[in-house]
């Protein structure tokens, strides 16, 4: 195998691998605690920007199929850092290898580091920007380069993964159950762009949506004339307040449209609202974050992939917080108290992850046709 080398923005360097393409990459490294479903991360259209690290150490074993996707073309990730590929694979849907799928899209990646080391630098220091290199094995050298090129704050990201043109999404969440039935009547819902995973909509057809998908500039005022029912505002990458567009339409449909936001979806809506984000240390990326919902008392393990957070005691007065993470007790959903929108900021749809969030699909379904859980359910606590 040839030789790589990853470098961080402050000095630390580790040597291994290539096992995807060759040449050089930029990104924002950060971690990721699942045990499987890399082919769903890598193709997470919320990762564009960031070099991904996966905490398992065993990575490629299944393989790469055809269908495990959550958006077209190819990989997201900037980058690819694990312990240990694998070319052999077992699931009998397998196509290809890990490296072969990457190497097909051009995806620089590298194996044989220490990723508990890495992890444990990045949980301590927070993310880094880094650089992957099969090209130079000279860390100062990269170290340099790192330095003068840009980072991903205040980038707009949403503008590379979106669509170009609107479409229709016609398929239900996979299953064994082939005689399930859709909810009646059915509902419209438009579906704003911003890196939207594909299990986002098979969750929205099947829980009773017509959904049509618009890209990310969309007016605000050509959604209205589609006279949805209601509007999702979906998952994305990078920094929030760099989507002034999609802030200021979400502004306008505001009390006309009820309104559903998930991840980046739910920084734009709190934004929207005239509330801040921060960044987190090193965000929560991973599919084992315990959740608790304030307006039912359960818990819920849930997939994650942010690396911002909506201040909700900022916009006390508006809004309830619905949902905090156990882990850190950082917001994860809050509720208008007079206008029908709700968000939450974590990934109900899973995949990869548990299914146990799935009922927020309904819950928006609920919303649109009034049978919602009333106003005076959701907690005006603080985090």
């Amino acid at each position: 195998m040839k030789k790589a080398i990853l470098v961080l923005s402050d000095g630390l360097f580790f040597e291994g691998q290539s096992f995807g393409a060759e040449g050089e990459t930029f990104g924002e490294v950060v971690f990721n605690t699942a045990m499987s479903g890399y082919q769903e991360i890598l193709s997470d259209p919320s990762y564009r920007g960031q070099i991904v690290t996966l905490t398992y150490t065993q990575i490629g074993n299944y393989g790469i199929n055809a269908i495990d996707v959550e958006s077209s073309d190819g990989p997201k990730v900037n980058g690819f850092v694990v312990k240990e590929s694998f070319t052999d694979r077992s699931n009998w849907r397998a196509s290809k290898s890990l490296g072969q799928y990457l190497k097909e899209y051009g995806i620089v990646a590298i194996q044989g580091i220490d990723t508990r080391a890495l992890t444990a630098h990045l949980r301590d220091f927070g993310s880094k920007m880094g650089i992957i290199s099969t090209e130079s094995a000279d860390p100062v050298k990269l170290y340099l380069r790192l330095k003068e090129s840009p980072g991903i704050e205040g980038v707009d990201l949403v503008k590379e993964v979106t669509t170009r043109k609107p479409y229709e999404w016609t398929e239900m969440v996979w299953g064994h159950d082939k005689n399930v039935v859709r909810p009646s009547p059915a509902l419209k819902v438009v579906v704003y762009d911003f890196g939207v995973k594909y299990n986002i909509l098979r969750h929205l057809y099947t829980e009773g949506f017509d959904v049509t998908v618009v890209p990310a500039t969309t007016p605000a005022g050509a959604v209205i004339e589609m006279a949805p029912h209601g509007v999702l505002l979906s998952n994305g990458p990078g920094d929030p307040e760099a989507v002034t567009y999609a802030i200021e339409n979400t502004k306008k449909l505001l009390g006309k449209l009820p309104i559903f936001g998930i991840c980046l979806g739910h920084q734009i809506l709190g934004l929207a609202l005239g509330g801040n984000t921060f960044k987190l240390k090193f965000g929560h990326h991973g599919a084992n974050h315990p959740v608790k919902d304030l307006q039912t008392g359960r818990i819920g393990i849930t997939s994650q992939n942010h690396n911002y957070c909506v201040d909700v005691n900022g916009l006390r007065g508006q809004v309830g917080l619905t949902h905090v993470n156990l882990y850190d007790g950082t917001a994860e959903g809050m509720r208008h108290v007079e206008l029908p929108a709700f968000s939450v900021q974590y990934h109900p749809e899973a995949s990869p992850g548990p299914n146990d969030s799935t009922y927020l699909f309904g819950r928006f379904r609920d919303m649109i046709s009034g049978s919602a859980i009333s106003e005076s359910a959701v907690s005006e606590s603080k985090i």
